[in-house]
């Protein structure tokens, strides 16, 4: 999985439209193998997009989670410090 997609689920407070859309650009991103389309596949490209981000909301709204739900502070400093344990210098 692109790791710059991260986890929505189970965030207190939920996920925005903001960040569905971003995870999904990424996504179309990834799978186009491009980051920015022809202006001839523009219209594919944005349209991938906003039907991804639909389908990614309805999924997580409805995901049940047994867990409590995540804190995104929380989650952030726990990946900056697999970061910094994954590329420190030695």
């Amino acid at each position: 999985m692109c790791r710059n997609i991260r986890p929505l689920n189970n965030f207190e407070p939920p996920a925005t439209g903001s960040e569905v859309h971003d995870a999904a650009l990424q996504y179309v991103r990834k799978i186009a193998g491009t980051s920015k389309p022809s202006k001839a596949n523009e219209a594919a490209f944005e349209r991938a997009v906003h039907d991804i981000a639909h389908v990614t909301e309805h999924l997580l709204a409805d995901l049940v989670s047994a867990g409590p739900p995540k804190n995104r502070d929380e989650e952030a400093a726990k990946a900056r410090l697999r970061s910094a344990k994954r590329f420190a210098t030695s």
